[in-house]
């Protein structure tokens, strides 16, 4: 991070900035070509949340998800950072159930649902949030059901030295094509291992997932269901009134989003074979949503009505604690 870093967004009290939100963002194409840039893409991030469809990919590929009959809904979910609403929780539930497994299996931690409502109802209930509702679970849940087909140890599943978390880094490091074996580790908050991965690499490798003809042909297949399964169920991608969920339900076929913790975004826009890859340098959601969608209108080739439902996510107001307007976050003049 640098001071340098190019202002991307700019939050607006009254006729004054009040606060300024530096990052980086690179578009590339499925060959790795840059086709737009800001900021140092070299630079390594840990992408967080932004690469569970790509961590997805060995759920697919080993056969697990035709071993175990996993639907579209439960390969949207293991792709997903959702809120822990009921259904969301339920799916979950289900598909632990049916590979013998529970809550107790998943090594995520527990925490209360993120949508205000569910928690506000699971709290009135009387019940304690489980691992269930952690915003994790569905990826992991995918996980362990690739451990149970090859009869891998289902404990211990989140460790880097677990054959798990190695065809993970494979998968990364293809995706991306670079070597990822000796790139920064660190550890996310669902305990699983990150990787530092450069801008311009994880915007390929988002490139790559959104149009996979060049792939092989197992990798191809792959990419394409969970896409299909990311399109098909956008509410299980985040939940209610989330960025993701509206701006996959907006795009249509144009466009696949996902979030990441810590101000990071990454997409796909399938037509064109362009990948984005987004960081916000203090790690504000409310500015990678902004530049995120702002980034889509420009590039996603989305049509009238596309734009205008995804425009208020570019320029959202600031409300005072009555509910007023008394500001707004927009786009920097030289973004």
């Amino acid at each position: 991070m640098s001071d340098t870093a190019p202002v991307l967004i700019e939050v607006w009290r009254g006729g004054m900035v009040e606060s300024r939100h530096r990052g980086a963002y690179a578009i590339v194409d499925s060959e790795g070509d840059v086709i737009a840039a800001q900021g140092d893409i070299e630079r390594p991030v840990y992408a967080r949340s932004a690469i569970k469809p790509l961590q997805a990919l060995p759920l697919v590929e080993t056969g697990a998800a035709d071993s175990w009959g996993i639907s579209p809904e439960e390969l949207a979910i293991a792709c997903a950072s959702h809120g822990g609403e009921p259904r969301h929780v339920e799916i979950v539930g289900r598909w632990l159930e049916r590979m013998g497994l529970g809550p107790a299996d998943l090594e995520c931690g527990a925490h209360a649902p993120s949508h205000a409502p569910s928690a506000r109802a699971l709290s009135a209930s009387g019940r304690e949030p489980s691992a269930l509702h952690n915003n994790c679970s569905g990826k992991h849940t995918g996980m362990l059901a690739t451990c149970r087909l090859l009869k891998e140890p289902t404990q211990g599943y989140i460790q880097l030295h677990h054959p798990e978390q190695r065809r993970v880094v494979g998968v990364l490091s293809e995706m991306c094509g670079i070597d990822l074996s000796d790139a920064p580790r660190g550890i996310d908050g669902c305990g699983l291992p990150q990787l530092g991965i450069p801008l311009k690499a994880l915007a390929f490798a988002f490139a790559r997932f959104g149009s996979p003809a060049g792939l092989r042909t197992t990798r191809e297949a792959a990419c394409r269901r969970i896409a299909a399964a990311m399109r098909a169920h956008p509410f299980l991608v985040a939940g209610s009134g989330r960025f993701c969920t509206r701006a996959i339900e907006i795009a249509g076929d144009k466009a696949l989003v996902k979030t990441g913790a810590e101000g990071m975004y990454a997409a796909a826009l399938p037509a064109q074979g362009l990948g984005i890859a987004l960081k916000i340098d203090d790690g504000a959601a409310r500015a990678a949503e902004a530049a995120m969608a702002t980034l889509l209108i420009r590039h996603a080739r989305l049509d009238a009505a596309q734009i205008d439902a995804l425009q208020p996510w570019c320029m959202p107001p600031v409300l005072n604690v009555a509910g007023a307007a008394v500001g707004k976050i927009a786009p920097a003049a030289d973004f």
